[in-house]
């Protein structure tokens, strides 16, 4: 929490791993798909029958909603992304072209229409069509009092008030964090209401038009990034603001506590109206977080709010104490609040309060900086949402109301029955990057040199060493360490002194008697119960370094005197006290990373603390954030490209792969048609097939999308499938004439079934595609659904 005093960070519950489903269609070049078991030749059994939708590969339009801590410290970080923003941008908008070992042009085109030079090619096809969207980490104190939707108290706002604290989950697109003016939105002038996203549109073709020239593009971009402010809510609710505008099926337009109960009232218009007009069904998701510190996203039903509680009347709250129990096991079903009936428990002397009511913590046990931390051991109760709920959010075709009732995900819904979209997406286009609190070093490919990028999700599982630990044990622990800890202690979240070594750089963790010793985070620093350690610091540019005696700082961390905090230094101004704020700091981001680590492949973990950020750096490809949106567009990139297998399908004796391609698509009137000459073939009346079939009309999608037409994509066959396989052009030929339908190709074999260069971009461990070829490619607004029965005859 900053913003309330200082600042800290907060540590909930481990959620339990979600199952994740299989995804949804492709409609462009060179798609792939995917499968989530080892497919082999059985006997042929009707029953046996399994239709699972196919990944979608390939997209023509993404979506990307960037979610951005708008608390106290935060401006260092946001002026990092600022700087990010134009490779984010042009990375997506204007592929780059590369030969065929991968080495980029020398010359590159300079619009995404432009042709690539002689002998390249782009790295994947441009989207002509993209939404880009900013939110803040700011919604309101969730019933409590502490961050009031108008702070009239406000000095950096004065005379205006400060309206940041709750930005309830809606668009931002404002200049200046007290508000005024706004970055010109899509419709971008057209005498329409901005919508408050921006909106790339090169060829032109939204109705109304959206922006063409990229330059203006990366400028409004980085201008609603700095807009976002810093002087929000100090009680981050990360993961619950993103929620809140994807997902959440009832937003609420007012919460009040009603009977000593937190009670969401209303439905926010507003932001449904934003929701629908800024994701698409169909296009490619991508939620790409910015923080430095744990998520805060305090429960909104029941007496939860109390954590967020500062004041009834005049007088301050102090939390009930926690039950004996919670300090050495708050697993223990007795462990509760001493405001809690104790049930079945034993009584606890701890508990009684000679003034009646519960016992209190002290103002030493309860600094409101730290009532997001450390929950069921301090106070006995979880007051946050279990992370698991945004790993079904970003998952799962069904997720809770208000009521407790499952209903329809949002994110897997069409918001807008009225327009032409039928597809829907599904958990395979949904992707949630943290820039978050984690040494760089740790989730680094290389600890010593970031240029080389940080680990995919297949990377951070794999062993770090002999001893069978993976990447994630090293930042989040598991049953496998000791205590379930982290193996590294800079991601602990603690108040007192850590002490131990990081088990990816060997750097020893140091106290404030060796100032700076530790590369990572300087060192250890002694905390009055009003703050926690730090994860990681960087140092500031010299611009950006404060003097924290200067009174009208939004915010400061050396202004205490005598500090041994690492990110101060002794002003030669100020009586060489440390007053003199030349680093910033992240703390362990502990929540982010277990929804990335369980959302498996869709998750893309980054750090928050940059390796080079010095402006002589700028050039350097480890500059900044820019390893960060490298990792973002890398795994966007291979969506973007097609999907690659993680299991080897088994040909038969003949080299056929004994599975059916179904396309799934609403002809909107027109008649269903599957052209032979089209790579399509009608599916017969009964067998196999139609089983396969009756199996995807049973799809939760079928009915929304309305799917009249179920045609069978043939798979290529003897000399076709040998030129599928073989020839890695983006349109392979036979004879001078078009090869069509699928094939598989797989890297893995020995020998290789295919041409390795189609997989080459693919992960080690998975290069294996379905590739569509020529007319077998899946037509726009399908669905494609496999089916690997083992009898897949007519």
């Amino acid at each position: 929490m900053k913003g309330l005093q200082r600042q800290k960070s907060f540590l909930g519950k481990r959620a339990a791993k979600a199952a994740l489903s299989m995804v949804v269609a492709t409609t462009a070049a060179g798609a792939a798909g995917c499968l989530d078991r080892p497919v082999e030749t059985v006997e042929p059994r009707i029953t046996a029958t399994i239709v699972e939708r196919l990944t979608q590969s390939s997209v023509d339009k993404i979506d990307i909603l960037l979610a951005i801590d708008n608390s106290r410290s935060m401006a260092d970080k946001q002026n990092i992304l600022a700087l990010a923003v134009p490779d984010l941008v042009a990375g997506l908008v204007n592929p780059r072209c590369i030969d065929d070992n991968g080495a980029p042009a020398m010359t590159q085109p300079s619009y995404p229409t432009d042709d690539c030079p002689a002998g390249t090619k782009r790295e994947f096809q441009p989207v002509y069509d993209i939404h880009i969207g900013v939110t803040s980490s700011s919604i309101g104190g969730h019933g409590a009092d502490s961050c009031p939707n108008s702070d009239a108290n406000s000095k950096e706002c004065s005379p205006q008030p400060n309206t940041t604290n709750n930005d309830k989950g809606h668009l931002l697109s404002r200049l200046d964090q007290c508000g005024g003016a706004s970055v010109d939105t899509y419709p971008y002038g057209t005498g329409s209401t901005d919508k408050g996203f921006l909106a790339w549109d090169p060829e032109q073709k939204l109705s109304p038009l959206g922006e063409k020239d990229i330059p203006n593009l990366q400028a409004n971009l980085r201008d609603m990034v700095i807009g976002t402010g810093q002087i929000g809510c100090g009680y981050e609710s990360q993961l619950e603001s993103i929620y809140r505008f994807l997902a959440d099926p009832e937003p609420y337009d007012t919460i009040s506590v009603v009977n000593n109960r937190a009670t969401p009232d209303g439905t926010d218009t507003i932001l449904l109206q934003q929701r629908a007009e800024f994701m698409r069904p169909d296009s490619l998701l991508a939620i790409v977080m910015l923080t430095d510190e744990n998520d805060c996203s305090i429960k909104e039903y029941g007496q939860f709010y109390y954590v967020g509680q500062l004041r009834i009347g005049a007088t301050n709250v102090r939390m009930p104490r926690a039950r004996q129990e919670c300090a050495t096991n708050p697993d223990d079903p007795c462990c509760k609040s001493c405001g809690q009936d104790p049930g079945s428990c034993p009584a606890d002397a701890s508990c009684t309060n000679p003034q009646g009511g519960p016992a209190l913590l002290n103002v030493e046990e309860d600094d409101i900086n730290l009532r997001c931390w450390d929950q069921k051991r301090r106070f006995g109760i979880d007051f946050l949402y279990p992370t698991d709920r945004y790993v079904q959010a970003f998952s799962a075709a069904e997720i809770q109301n208000r009521a407790g009732e499952l209903v329809p995900n949002p994110i897997f819904s069409d918001l807008n029955p009225q327009d032409n979209i039928t597809n829907i997406r599904d958990a395979g286009l949904v992707f949630f990057a943290g820039i978050v609190g984690v040494p760089w070093q740790d989730i680094a490919r290389d600890k010593t040199d970031l240029s080389k990028g940080f680990k995919n999700a297949n990377e951070m599982n794999a062993p770090i060493d002999a001893s069978g630990f993976s990447t994630w044990d090293v930042i989040l622990g598991s049953s496998k360490t000791q205590d379930g800890k982290p193996l590294d202690p800079l991601m602990i979240e603690s108040v007192q002194k850590r002490t131990g070594t990081n088990p990816i750089t060997g750097d020893v963790l140091v106290d404030s008697s060796t100032p700076n010793a530790n590369p990572l985070n300087g060192h250890e620093w002694t905390i009055a119960n009003d703050d926690l350690q730090y994860a990681c610091v960087f140092p500031l540019p010299v611009a950006d370094q404060r003097d924290c005696t200067n009174t009208n700082l939004t915010a400061c961390d050396c202004f205490e005197v005598g500090n041994d905090n690492p990110l101060c230094q002794q002003d030669p101004n100020n009586g060489n006290q440390p007053t003199l704020q030349v680093r910033a700091k992240a703390y362990p981001g502990v929540r982010p990373l277990e929804v990335m680590r369980d959302l498996g492949d869709q998750g893309i973990v980054a750090s928050v603390c940059p390796s080079k950020i010095e402006a002589g750096d700028f050039d350097k490809p480890d500059f900044g954030y820019r390893p960060a949106i490298g990792s973002i567009i890398d795994r966007l990139k291979s969506a973007l490209k097609g999907q690659c297998l993680p299991r080897t399908l088994t040909p038969d004796g003949s080299g056929n792969i004994p599975c059916l391609i179904l396309e799934a698509r609403n002809t909107q009137g027109a008649g269903c048609v599957c052209d032979p000459a089209k790579a399509r073939a009608e599916i017969p009346a009964e067998g196999p097939k139609a089983k396969a079939v009756q199996l995807a009309k049973e799809d939760p999608a079928a009915a929304k999308a309305g799917w009249d037409c179920f045609c069978e994509i043939t798979q290529s066959k003897d000399a076709e499938r040998t030129a599928c396989q073989d020839d890695s052009s983006a349109e392979p030929q036979l004879n001078g004439q078009p090869v069509n339908g699928w094939c598989y190709v797989d890297g893995t074999t020995t020998p290789p079934t295919g041409n390795v260069e189609i997989v080459k971009d693919c992960p080690a461990n998975e290069q294996r595609i379905i590739r569509f070829v020529g007319a077998g490619e899946a037509q726009p607004g399908s669905t494609l659904f496999i089916t690997c029965s083992g009898d897949t005859g007519g």
